[in-house]
């Protein structure tokens, strides 16, 4: 079978890229031709694990740090692609999160997603391209116990539709992709989540997590990054300041 080479020769950005969604959406793009590849996380080695064909700059630090932006906005001139996906959970009611808490999720979810998206649209505001921001379900149907990662995931949603409109003039197109319960290492910080892995087993911790998901399952990381690929290329030329809602069923 004829393996798809829509993105041969371009170059894209990728947070968030040593693990989860950003690994997958990154092996998928050098698969489908991407010939330079930005891979932005603070996990030097995972994203040293990635073994990715084609030209791969590797840059180990944190979306929220303006430096690392500064210093890289002249290596990204003409980008044509962009994953802002790096991001952080978080867990507890909104009356008893310590605002450190808040604006340790702020900062890398919201801050550290401007950051980027800004980043990104400089680099292709003379020959246009493509971005997609990784939002969140949780964005836009209300979950109790995860306020800070809701709230700044339904933010970066209507970033994303804010840049579109501002930036639809100079060919750039901004989308959002809104997950549902994903298999991804995010799951691994909450505390409630370790508990039942060890009762459980990891496996069962999701399988029981996912049943109150219509399809009665969580994606996986490459079924996202699918999506994200097509938001991305030609194929979706026409669509820009969408939010994609990919969620099994959960939003119903």
């Amino acid at each position: 079978m004829t393996q798809l080479q829509d993105f041969a020769g371009r170059s894209a950005l990728v947070t968030g890229a040593a693990s989860g969604i950003g690994a997958s959406a990154a092996k998928a793009l050098a698969v489908r031709g991407a010939g330079k590849l930005f891979l932005v996380d603070i996990d030097g080695a995972g994203l040293d694990a990635l073994d990715l064909p084609g030209e791969v700059h590797r840059i180990v630090g944190s979306v929220a740090d303006e430096a690392l932006w500064q210093a890289l906005d002249p290596r990204l001139t003409g980008l044509d692609h962009a994953l802002v996906n790096a991001g952080i959970g978080s867990g507890g009611p909104i009356a008893s999160i310590p605002f450190a808490e808040w604006r340790r999720v702020m900062d890398v979810n919201l801050d550290g997603a401007f950051l980027t998206l800004a980043s990104s649209l400089r680099a292709m505001a003379s020959g246009g391209g493509s971005v997609v921001v990784v939002a969140s379900v949780t964005g836009i149907k209300p979950v109790p116990g995860i306020g800070p990662y809701g709230v700044s995931k339904a933010a970066v949603a209507h970033m994303a539709r804010i840049a579109a409109l501002e930036n639809a003039e100079n060919g750039i197109r901004v989308n959002a992709i809104a997950p549902g319960g994903v298999d991804t290492a995010i799951w691994e910080s909450g505390e409630d989540f370790q508990r039942s892995v060890v009762a459980l087993g990891r496996e069962a911790t999701i399988r029981a997590m996912a049943k109150t998901t219509p399809l009665g399952r969580f994606a996986t990381s490459e079924e996202m990054a699918d999506s994200i690929l097509y938001l991305l290329s030609d194929a979706a030329a026409n669509i820009t300041g969408h939010v994609m809602v990919s969620d099994g069923g959960f939003t119903l």
